[in-house]
């Protein structure tokens, strides 16, 4: 899937220490020595504020706005900074309209965020909320696909399923959302800064990501990319930033209706973010020097790796899936157990319903590997040997 270089190990550029194999980048990003010492300087400089200027309000934000633009093919002005997954989606949920008897499509067992957004947009429309099941043995591609019609009037999807890591294919399901009339709207927060989005590619309505996964930053710091037909549209807040010549300090009583240009009349208040924003920056800067598609064949070269012997162990991993995590189902008694192993083991993996969800980054080693290997064959999983 992925079509880049096979990066070389940068355990050094991660606070992890040797003791540790962690494999729950889905959960929250392992840090960045640079993000780590560029939120320690920034933390020292609020300390004082005397020494912050009115630009200093703007410039970093910018800076920050750019960079992501950047992982996924957009301009800066398409970008918005938000605070979670919830903020994206509800603002793109306040931008887009459906008619009774018109149906919102959710994958099952999708992110809760998500889904009640659609449920309180349903409520607000008419509309109903479609939850896509997949039959044995069927792609989310595929039961998409299925159930995208005429009658659709939003597409809500991740890039991978946030539970297991399992692929939907956003090419044919954007087209087909396309050609529906149906608005698309991604939510990206177990993908981007993993693997490849291209907004240019898929034209979607609207994309959300948080910061603190995939893309190594801080928590609390998000963005939205918004289309440019919908960029005109009502933000959640009305903030003074967001809006025309706010860096005029002395006329920021001179109340005006016009926004900041392109989405970031969508921003969030509070968005200069002084302590978290330089963090975010460094994650974003190292991103963009690896390049999403380099992590990508870098990540899909240790997960293919643990797919492999998972399998030889006896254990199902869910396909097609993203090349930067996966999914072992383990039943339900055997899972407190084997859990117990892999801690007591140093090994640090994710729970989410009848999986266990592997998420390494490029700190992840051989050796981590190994380790969570031998967990897994000596936790309580009844599954036959290595050979």
């Amino acid at each position: 899937m992925a079509h880049g270089i096979v990066l070389p190990s940068a355990r050094h550029l991660f606070h992890v220490p040797d003791e540790v194999a962690y494999f729950n980048t889905a959960s929250l990003a392992p840090t960045l020595n640079g993000v780590l010492a560029a939120g320690q300087e920034s933390l020292s400089r609020r300390a004082e504020p005397w020494a912050i200027t009115a630009s200093d309000w703007f410039t970093a934000a910018e800076q920050r706005r750019s960079l992501f633009a950047r992982l996924i093919g957009a301009e800066a002005d398409d970008v918005a900074l938000v605070s979670a997954t919830s903020y994206g989606i509800a603002t793109a949920a306040a931008n887009l309209d459906g008619l009774p008897g018109q149906r919102v499509l959710v994958l099952a067992e999708e992110y809760p965020s998500g889904v009640y957004t659609w449920r309180r947009f349903a409520a607000r429309t008419g509309t109903t909320v479609h939850t896509v099941h997949r039959e044995p043995g069927q792609t989310w591609t595929d039961a998409v696909l299925r159930d995208l019609d005429e009658t659709a009037a939003v597409v809500s999807v991740p890039q991978v399923h946030w539970t297991d890591g399992t692929l939907v294919d956003l090419p044919p399901i954007a087209q087909a959302a396309h050609d529906a009339g149906a608005a698309l709207v991604i939510d990206a927060s177990q993908s981007a800064g993993a693997v490849p989005l291209d907004v240019v590619e898929l034209r979607p309505d609207f994309v959300v990501t948080v910061g603190y996964k995939w893309l190594l930053g801080p928590f609390g710091l998000g963005y939205l990319y918004v289309a440019p037909h919908h960029q005109d549209g009502l933000p959640l807040e009305e903030n003074w930033i967001a809006r025309e010549d706010a860096q005029d300090f002395a006329r920021l009583v001179d109340y005006r209706d016009t926004y900041q240009r392109g989405a970031r009349r969508f921003d969030m208040g509070q968005r200069t973010a002084f302590e978290l924003t330089p963090m975010a920056i460094a994650a974003l800067e190292q991103l963009v020097a690896w390049t999403v598609p380099n992590i990508a064949a870098t990540l899909e070269a240790v997960t293919g790796r643990i797919a492999a012997a998972a399998r030889d162990l006896g254990l199902h991993v869910p396909e097609p899936r993203g090349p930067h995590m996966l999914g072992l189902q383990v039943s339900e008694h055997r899972r407190a157990g084997l859990l117990n192993t892999l801690d007591q083991a140093g090994v640090h993996v994710g729970a989410r319903g009848s999986v266990l969800r592997i998420s390494p980054h490029l700190h992840t080693t051989d050796h981590d590997i190994e380790r969570l290997l031998q967990a897994l064959e000596a936790g309580p999983t009844h599954v036959r040997p290595r050979s």
